[in-house]
């Protein structure tokens, strides 16, 4: 099944992310439930009136994370992407289900009417702050088909952040890469080795010039550096939009505003 690509022509579509605060059971709850929404909601106008060209909703507030979440954990992430899809309903919006629960986020965009999620572990092994973590992509894409969600895409990310790939170390970036193209994901996430820090400009084009499908920047894109970038088919931003540049901090609307100038001039 061909799908359309979500950004068009558009270069270095910018993706803000909204981090959901700490959910129901998770250590670090503390919210109630509609407060929790009406915070990701307001995340979500802040970055829609500043311009950007979509948005991930994540949950990364659950720390520690764990590969099993509780069903209480897909509930309350289809209610916040619900309400974030009523507050935007002409951006690209999609979801990450910490940790590496695909399945889970594939039922949120379902049910909340989104157009993608990102996916951990997609192709190949590899050892995460979580344990070990295995590919999904057979099973993740049987999914999909079984429960009638095959307008969403899949963004798989591959050698991905706060990880060891010791286990595929004869596996280079690019090899990865065409893996999960042949294992049909509709596009791929590079990232730098954590949160905040920078994607290696080379691998980007490599990985670009191993396959056809889109190749989204997944961590450390500042005004500073996004001129390496600026080829990529989007970037997904949390850190930088922060106050202070802090991915746990609120987002900075000023940041934002400012940064959406500057790509829209490099994109000329």
């Amino acid at each position: 099944m061909a799908r359309p690509r979500l950004f068009g022509r558009l270069r270095a579509a910018v993706l803000g992310v909204v981090h959901v605060a700490a959910l129901p059971g998770t250590p670090r709850s503390s919210l109630p439930l509609t407060q929790i929404i009406d915070q990701a909601c307001q995340e979500a106008e802040i970055y829609k009136d500043a311009g950007v060209d979509g948005l991930i909703v994540e949950n990364m507030h659950d720390r520690p994370y764990t590969v099993c979440p509780g069903p209480e954990v897909t509930a309350v992430m289809t209610a916040v992407s619900a309400a974030v899809r009523r507050s935007c309903p002409h951006l690209a919006l999609g979801v990450q289900v910490l940790s590496a629960a695909n399945q889970q986020a594939i039922a949120v965009a379902l049910a909340a009417g989104l157009d993608f999620i990102r996916a951990e572990g997609f192709v190949f092994s590899h050892v995460a702050d979580e344990g070990i973590i295995n590919a999904c992509a057979g099973n993740l894409l049987r999914y999909r088909k079984q429960v009638g969600a095959e307008n969403i895409q899949i963004f798989a990310d591959i050698k991905k952040k706060h990880s060891a790939h010791t286990l595929t170390a004869d596996v280079g970036v690019a090899e990865t890469a065409a893996a999960a193209e042949l294992f049909l994901a509709d596009g791929l996430v590079l990232t730098g080795k954590a949160t905040g820090l920078p994607t290696d400009p080379g691998e980007l084009k490599e990985v670009q010039h191993a396959v056809k499908i889109p190749v989204l920047i997944g961590s450390g894109v500042t005004m500073e550096n996004v001129k390496n970038y600026v080829d990529a088919n989007a970037l997904i931003i949390g850190s930088y939009f922060k106050k202070g540049g802090y991915w746990a901090n609120s987002v900075d609307p000023e940041r934002v505003k400012k940064f959406m100038d500057h790509i829209s001039k490099l994109r000329e």
